[in-house]
């Protein structure tokens, strides 16, 4: 199956494995985001020879067994004698001094966490053999927090890896590219039930409309990703109740942590805190401040920022009684349809034109380019309320707001006027305004001095 995506990190870790001297590398990021697959394709554009090891849950003699048999067969020897890891990554490094070897140790925690000392006998390896061998040491995992305490001070490998990554979901752009021909519409749609995660994208039929393919992979019973989010959940959270509580509140849009502590009847504002950190850490939630206020907690809000569990908290967990027995098209059609096409892919249009605007701008396509982006939070005094909105650049000049139009009728005079006018009343010090319409724009509106995008733009402009 072709390789869709990631083309600025498979370029550079590529580089990393051609290189002639010692390489590490770190690679985190939440389960299923394709971490073991681009490193396996890296492996191939680089034509290095490699040892890739998948670590295991046992102990560290069942693992150096596995991967004693890994090297037996790669340099067709006969059953070798180790007697622990270090050994085993000894003989590698010494090999490696001859010749380049990307060795890559695949769910590094599972190893970490039984061969005691893991991390110094890396780190003794690396300071003994790094100044003349051609080792290319790849340490991945998937457990976000393990993974970033070996770039802690604390670490005895700190400061020993050359490049670190941490895995983030696709945009919608790259995302898109599992289903070439839906149209871009179709594509934002589809974005928004399975995010970037390439697992999930790669499920989708592209010989099914959008509406049968969410029915047969997350909203039936028994559909392969119905069960998905709370597996995720369970291998990383015990107290899975308070997370699906705390999941399904910020589904319904609550995002205010006062909030949030009282309608998820969370035990205690320490135990959300240790929730939400969690969750952040596991890529699910994003916490964002307002750009013209970043530093003021209260004013800050949590976010699901993955599609698939905004989707399923939204439509599917709290209706797992009638999806058990109801037809799934008219399950569909009841609890998903109008909510969906009205509210819901609007809202994830706003997180997809973001995504635009940021990959605009760091081509150098945003004149003057913005150093931020993000909400905006306003009062309003004389109707004794405050509110924000949701797409604002800020550069040099002041700020810039975006309204996002995911209708069927193109943007006409009225509705910018009506735009420029609520944001005016703010006091916000903006010098421009853009818009970024689905259905394009009226005639009348062809005098106006705005910035204009479409929801082609979207797939398309960036690239011209």
């Amino acid at each position: 199956m072709k390789f869709i995506g990631r083309t600025a990190e498979r370029k550079t870790i590529t580089e990393q494995f051609q290189n002639d001297c010692f390489q590490s590398v770190l690679i985190y990021g939440r389960l299923r985001v394709g971490k073991s697959e681009l490193i396996k394709q890296c492996i191939k554009d680089s034509g290095v020879s490699s040892l890739y090891y998948e670590c295991k849950d046992a102990s560290e003699m069942n693992n150096v067994i596995s991967l004693s048999r890994l090297v037996a067969e790669k340099y067709q020897l006969p059953s070798l004698g180790f007697q622990n890891m270090e050994e085993v990554l000894r003989y590698l490094f010494e090999r490696s001094v001859h010749e380049k070897l990307v060795l890559v140790l695949d769910e590094y925690p599972y190893l970490r966490k039984k061969a005691d000392g893991m991390d110094s006998i890396l780190q003794t390896l690396i300071d003994e053999y790094h100044h003349h061998c051609k080792m290319k040491l790849v340490i991945c995992g998937s457990y976000v927090d393990v993974m970033k305490e070996l770039l802690q001070n604390e670490s005895p490998l700190y400061g020993r890896f050359s490049k670190v990554f941490n895995l983030l979901q696709m945009d919608c752009l790259d995302a898109s590219g599992f289903y070439p021909s839906y149209s871009n519409e179709e594509k934002i749609q589809m974005y928004s039930v399975l995010g970037g995660i390439p697992y999930y994208c790669r499920m989708v039929d592209p010989d099914r409309s959008v509406k049968e393919n969410i029915v047969a992979l997350i909203a039936s019973a028994g559909s392969p990703l119905e069960a998905e989010i709370g597996m995720y959940l369970k291998s990383e959270i015990s107290k899975m109740a308070n997370a699906n509580e705390v999941f399904e509140c910020m589904a319904s849009g609550v995002s205010k942590y006062s909030e949030l502590l009282s309608k998820s009847h969370v035990s205690s504002s320490p135990a959300l805190a240790d929730i939400l950190t969690k969750l952040i850490n596991m890529d699910l939630v994003v916490k964002e401040a307002p750009i013209n206020d970043p530093d003021n907690n209260r004013k800050a809000g949590y976010f699901i920022s993955d599609n698939l569990a905004l989707f399923y908290y939204r439509y599917v967990f709290r209706y797992l009684s009638q999806i058990n027995v109801m037809d799934p098209d008219q399950f569909f059609e009841r609890y998903i349809r109008n909510d969906f096409e009205s509210q819901y892919v609007p809202m994830i249009f706003e997180r997809v034109s973001r995504q635009f605007l940021i990959r605009m701008n760091r081509a150098g396509r945003v004149e003057p380019p913005f150093i931020r982006i993000g909400k905006y939070y306003y009062d309003d005094p004389e109707n004794h309320t405050n509110g924000e909105f949701d797409l604002v650049t800020e550069d040099d000049e002041g700020y810039v707001f975006y309204e996002c139009k995911f209708k069927d009728r193109k943007t006409d005079r009225k509705m910018i006027e009506t735009e420029i006018s609520q944001v005016e009343k703010t006091g916000m010090d903006f010098h421009a305004c853009g818009f970024i319409s689905k259905s394009g724009y009226a005639e009348d509106t062809n005098d106006m001095k705005i910035i204009r995008y479409t929801l082609d733009d979207l797939f398309d402009h960036w690239q011209s």
